[in-house]
């Protein structure tokens, strides 16, 4: 796998910045246009990297000023079928699918960590799903609730800035998980309380055993493993840019649920429910967070060598190319 680098360079930095290309074994498909960048005026430059080492070549360019006044865009190609590509992802060390770029990493949690309308609106959707399981005693809906939920864009955020030592991100991970979840509970509360008032649902559809769903307010030392997992591979799928592995992540934890459970329980105010689900809450969002910033800090000290042991073991690339 290869990723395309989009420069735009002022000109007195264009020729260190295609020497800078030029010596790299990693990079093809380099080319140049000058003069043709009208605003700000300057020379486009474009190569195709190998994914292994985009991070590198990042860090690279922003030692000689590029990022700073110039413009740098790195887009990932749907396909690239031609031989030079595959020769390119052989001779760089480790294998693509392993490779991270620490720079898309922090750009994606920083974004996470952003409270915009449309994460508040699914995290209000997620919890009055929830609550809907909880009155149903439906395990399918629970599934559901935890899907829609958005809330680990914001404990991603709060993670990466454990490992990346960005206390201003871990404070915004945090806020947009406080607010955004008392902001959900609340309105659920209140139209779960509207719901009470017009007879749609009782105290018994709360407090009645519900072999379901009753787990989800009760915490206990495996739902702190669980955390601990999720937010482990949650990490993981981040940094290699597993967006797929994410749907795992949203239905191993029971956050949204016990986030319904707490809003039904504050509506009729059933202490043992706002308790429990409270516990629950805070106990899945605190072992996530603690994972996932131990996981990235681990693979920002020993990633590489671990990548590199992994070759001696399964054999290199170019190994694997040749046969």
């Amino acid at each position: 796998m290869v990723v395309h680098f989009r420069l735009t360079s002022p000109p007195r930095l264009t020729a260190p910045v295609v020497q800078l290309l030029r010596d790299r074994a990693w990079i093809t498909n380099l080319t140049l246009q000058e003069g043709v960048v009208l605003e700000p005026p300057g020379d486009l430059v474009e190569c195709d990297v190998a994914r292994e080492k985009a991070g590198d070549l990042l860090r690279d360019l922003d030692r000689i000023g590029l990022c700073a006044e110039g413009g740098v865009v790195v887009t990932t190609p749907t396909g690239t079928p031609f031989e030079r590509a595959r020769r390119l992802e052989a001779a760089a060390p480790g294998h693509p699918d392993d490779a991270v770029i620490w720079e898309a990493v922090e750009a994606q949690a920083e974004a996470g960590a952003v409270p915009t309308v449309s994460y508040h609106l699914f995290l209000v959707l997620a919890v009055a799903l929830a609550s809907i399981a909880v009155i149903t005693d439906s395990a399918v809906l629970v599934v559901g609730a935890m899907v829609v939920g958005p809330e680990y864009s914001a404990v991603a955020a709060a993670s990466a800035g454990i490992a990346l030592r960005r206390p201003g991100m871990i404070g915004r991970g945090l806020r947009l998980l406080l607010f955004s979840f008392a902001f959900a509970i609340a309105v659920i509360a209140l139209l779960a309380l509207f719901a009470r008032w017009a007879g749609l649902v009782t105290v018994d559809d709360v407090t009645r055993a519900r072999p379901n769903t009753g787990f989800i307010w009760h915490p206990d030392q495996w739902s702190f493993v669980v955390a601990l997992l999720a937010g482990a591979a949650g990490a993981l799928a981040l940094a290699v840019s597993r967006s797929a592995t994410m749907v795992g992540v949203f239905i191993s934890v029971t956050t949204v649920p016990a986030a319904g459970n707490l809003a039904l329980g504050l509506a009729f105010w059933e202490r043992h429910e706002i308790d429990g689900s409270a516990a629950q809450l805070a106990l899945n969002i605190t072992g996530m967070v603690i994972a996932g910033a131990a996981v990235l800090l681990l693979m920002r000290w020993r990633w590489t060598w671990v990548t590199t042991w992994s070759e001696r073991v399964f054999g290199r690339q170019s190994d694997l190319a040749e046969d």
